[in-house]
């Protein structure tokens, strides 16, 4: 009887056992979630508490998340920090507030007490209430900036002369080693610049291998035959047929369709021909051969002249170099300048992209919800601190300027009404403020349904 219960015991065992993964990725997709929206929302939040507190407007509540109170204290200004149970947001409540959310800045009894009414939202100098409206989204930015410019100023930049730091795994026998130091490839000499680095990337991209002449040991050595722009996965882009399949960084793409892959542009090449039909591939990762199966998925790919183009992928990114080269530092204005760039371009594609959906140029599948914004930080935590803290500065940037949107409800919208306030010489009329909140709170819902729609359907 004991042995029975034993065995089935196993059975049974094995039987979840396939669960078990499963559910340690959903864990680990819900609290990279979770961290990553209350991260940004209290910065979010922090920046109209912030300037709101600076400019003479007191904050009752600080809350991250919504309905019921976890955790809670009072500081000594008497404003109420709390952390709620439903994380997928937060708010500021001021005094004089009608509500959490702030659809209307109309105080629920407005008393005759001018001190009160200066420290009220309501009652505050029109600056005053616009700084704090704006100052969200600005800490938004400011935040992303801070992520990029750490993540570039820790990256560095390419040191020359040209030498080689570090040597991939790599199906094959390297031709270089490390300490190398590069002073020509095909011909070019490789000078101690970046212009003249670069010109040889586009001819790289189409070669498999190049000829090296490098400084080993204090000698000048030819080396040919380097594997050049290897088929070596550098990146594994979130909700992509690579992820899915299981591809991870560092695999080498050995075959597809049993066509012998030597170069990631042949790669390039196959997938847009694929027309959506399923890939045999065949990949090395340390030592091992394995095989597996994916189906490129159709995308939208921005173009040069501001469009996008349709082009099957499959969601893997690839280096030119077959190995890392050294690094130095890069300047503090640089990396800021990156930084700022970063910005500008997160805030251009996003824009360009819901331009696109709106007028049909581009699918619908391109605005995600909750819930593939859930599912790619998941897998972003999972291919490093790096990529994590990368895709919360973009989503942050995103969040900020989502926000800015000129629709009521939203702090753009709040800022809007300011400005006519300041046209006009007077505050816009109440029911007609109240009309267009209640407008833009139908809109807003009816945004989200569609994104988490598109959750469900899209692939």
């Amino acid at each position: 009887m004991q042995k029975n219960l034993l065995i089935n015991f196993e059975v049974k065992f094995l039987e979840y056992s396939f669960f078990i993964p499963q559910f340690g990725n959903f864990i680990i997709t819900v609290l990279a979630f979770i961290l990553c929206l209350s991260v940004i929302i209290f910065v979010h939040e922090f920046g109209h508490y912030f300037i709101g507190k600076i400019s003479g407007i007191h904050a009752e509540v600080f809350s991250i998340g919504f309905g019921p109170v976890i955790t809670s204290f009072y500081d000594k200004n008497g404003t109420k920090w709390q952390v709620a149970a439903l994380p997928l947001g937060g708010y500021v409540k001021f005094l004089g507030d009608k509500n959490a959310s702030r659809s209307s800045r109309q105080i629920t009894t407005p008393p005759k007490d001018p001190n009160f009414m200066r420290k009220s939202m309501h009652g505050a100098p029109l600056w005053a209430r616009f700084l704090t409206v704006a100052a969200g989204p600005v800490f938004n930015f400011i935040f992303s900036g801070l992520i990029f410019f750490a993540i570039f100023m820790s990256q560095g930049i390419i040191k020359f002369p040209l030498m080689v730091d570090k040597l991939f795994d790599a199906p094959y026998d390297q031709k270089l080693r490390k300490d190398d130091i590069v002073r020509s490839i095909n011909g070019v000499e490789i000078k101690d610049n970046l212009h003249d680095f670069n010109s040889l990337i586009e001819d790289s991209l189409s070669n498999g291998t190049l000829t090296y002449v490098i400084e080993r040991e204090a000698k000048l050595i030819t080396v040919d035959q380097v594997t050049q722009n290897p088929p070596r996965i550098t990146q594994v882009l979130p909700k992509s047929s690579a992820i899915s399949a299981g591809l991870e960084k560092g695999d080498f793409i050995l075959s597809i369709n049993k066509k012998r892959i030597t170069n990631f542009s042949q790669i390039k090449q196959i997938v847009e021909a694929s027309q959506g039909e399923v890939l045999q591939v065949e990949y090395w990762r340390e030592g091992t051969i394995y095989e597996t199966e994916l189906k490129p998925l159709i995308v939208d790919v921005p173009t040069e002249n501001g469009g996008f183009e349709r082009i099957y992928r499959i969601g893997i990114v690839s280096d030119y170099l077959s190995f890392q080269p050294a690094k130095t530092k890069q300047s503090i204005s640089l990396a800021l300048t990156s930084s700022i760039a970063s910005i500008y371009l997160i805030m251009e594609g996003s824009v360009k992209g819901l331009y696109h959906i709106l007028f049909g140029n581009i699918s619908s599948c391109n605005l995600s919800g909750p819930i593939s914004i859930a599912e790619t930080s998941g897998q972003m935590v999972k291919q490093g601190s790096m990529s994590y803290l990368w895709f919360i500065a973009v989503l942050s940037t995103a969040i900020g300027m989502i926000n800015l949107f000129p629709i009521p409800v939203l702090d753009g919208g709040h800022l809007m009404f300011f400005t006519v306030e300041a046209i006009i010489g007077k505050k816009p009329n109440e029911t007609i403020v109240n009309t267009f909140m209640t407008f833009g709170f139908v809109l807003l819902v009816g945004l989200m349904l569609f994104s988490l729609f598109n959750d469900f359907l899209c692939p």
